[in-house]
């Protein structure tokens, strides 16, 4: 059996932590890995480390390996790349494709589908459960784990279970839409009504048969080879799974499992995952409460002090502050929907940027100029770029940098500086054992991340764009 991460999605549900340039798989909720990490390590209870990969797009390859590699070094290239997302369908063939031109699968090979952001506790009962799925999808089931609800939740979709196919799994008698509260309660009140996980189990043979019945345009793509899949993955149907062969196909089964089990869709659910002190309050980050209830507070590096307050979420970032009440936390989809409208940054970016070789944070910014802290990794090294509409000036604070100003190339140490004219070719890079920091001082007409000629580059990336 292969097990494939969904992991291209870029949800801002979670904002203003969760955002397009780092989306809720990478981000670390409930302790020092991130949700990415965590559903890696769970699958290596159902399958070998060898087994996994994660289907993810460009913007976020390098996050993905560098998630991969602090599971296993082996199993930082195990990654599929979609260059544009289609929604789940067409994902999941792409993946029914590598599977068999690239690892050699035969028709008979399980593939477990999972997303990349959800929390399932415990793991061995998790791994029981996927075995169960294993041995229904070998007998040529497509089987959907579905999760027995615990409250008439309306921010999912659910399934309807029928006759009893043996081995705990039944036929699926229906697929329901995110139904209103009372619908809710009264799939609640049946028992027989459980929330779609977004998890499937399935042969390749069983999916390419499925495929070809209800979505041909997507198995007609399948009939090429990998390459020209990709190459033509934009012209792709944008269609989810449920959708495209889930609700039709008289070969859909559902597990239910009776688990801990969250997709942390928004910050009303964190609860759910991080244990509420004897105030009913959820404390994360460096946080005073005083004569506070049932609350929830998400910090960064600085004090947060909350004072006769009820029913509140307070999200904090370095450059944004959400506040909102219990029960509304859906509506933050419109703070993100009116910040695109507004153009901000707010919504992309975060002051601190991941690259494949390190980080930045942007510590100050106005007119005609900027300032950073960088950190490079060991071993790592930037692009081969110059600008046109800035200078830099470089102060080591930590650390030792090979730094490259036109032809001549020298070592910088700690407490010594440089400075990089305008229109001038330069490379920074990292030869020591120890993460190197400095300060960067931009100063120009223009400051924008765009402003970079890129003559080579280590990761694989284009001519022009970002550091």
């Amino acid at each position: 059996m292969k097990a494939v991460i969904l992991a291209g999605g870029s949800g801002t549900r979670l904002w203003p932590v969760s955002r397009y340039g780092l989306p809720k798989q990478f981000i670390k909720l409930n302790g020092g890995k991130s949700l990415l990490c965590q559903t890696v390590e769970r699958l290596a209870a159902v399958v070998p480390l060898k087994d996994i990969f994660v289907i993810t797009n460009e913007d976020y390859r390098f996050h993905v390996q560098e998630d991969l590699r602090s599971v296993s070094p082996a199993i930082a290239d195990n990654v599929i790349l979609e260059p544009v997302g289609r929604n789940t369908a067409p994902a999941i063939a792409l993946v029914m494709k590598y599977c068999q031109e690239k690892l050699k699968c035969g028709k008979d090979e399980v593939i477990f589908i999972c997303p990349s952001d959800h929390i399932i506790e415990p793991v061995e009962k998790f791994a029981a459960y996927a075995a169960q799925a294993e041995a229904a999808a070998k007998a040529g089931g497509i089987v959907t784990f579905g999760i027995k609800p615990s409250r008439p939740e309306t921010g999912y979709g659910y399934i309807r279970k029928g006759s009893s196919q043996g081995g705990g799994v039944f036929k699926v008698a229906r697929f329901a839409e995110k139904p209103d509260l009372k619908t809710a309660e009264g799939y609640l009140k049946a028992g027989d009504h459980y929330w779609n996980s977004g998890m499937f189990s399935f042969t390749i043979g069983t999916m390419l048969s499925e495929f070809k019945a209800y979505a041909p345009e997507i198995s007609r793509r399948m009939s090429s080879s990998f390459t020209r899949m990709v190459s033509e993955f934009k012209t792709m149907p944008s269609i989810s799974i449920d959708y495209a062969v889930m609700e039709k196909s008289k070969k859909s089964s559902v597990l239910p499992m009776s688990i801990l089990w969250s997709d942390v869709g928004s910050w009303d659910s964190l609860h759910e995952v991080v244990k509420p002190n004897a105030s009913g309050n959820v404390n994360i980050g460096d946080v005073l409460a005083l004569d506070t209830q049932n609350t929830t507070v998400y910090g960064g590096k600085r004090l947060i002090s909350a004072v006769g307050v009820k029913d509140l979420i307070i999200i904090d970032t370095e450059d944004a502050l959400l506040v909102v009440k219990k029960g509304q936390a859906q509506r933050v989809k419109e703070v993100v929907d009116a910040l695109k409208e507004r153009k901000r940054k707010e919504v992309v970016e975060h002051t601190t940027t991941y690259r494949p070789w390190g980080s930045y944070t942007i510590l100050e910014e106005g007119p005609r100029y900027k300032i950073k802290r960088i950190v490079v990794k060991p071993n790592q090294k930037l692009s081969h770029q110059l600008h046109y509409h800035r200078s830099e000036h470089w102060i080591i604070v930590k650390g030792a940098a090979k730094v490259t100003i036109g032809k001549k190339a020298s070592m910088i140490h700690e407490n010594e500086s440089t400075y990089v004219p305008k229109s001038t070719s330069h490379r920074l890079e990292n030869p020591g054992r120890v993460p190197l920091e400095m300060i960067e001082v931009q100063n120009g007409e223009y400051t924008g991340e765009d402003d970079i000629v890129r003559f080579g580059d280590i990761y694989g990336r284009g001519a022009k764009g970002k550091k």
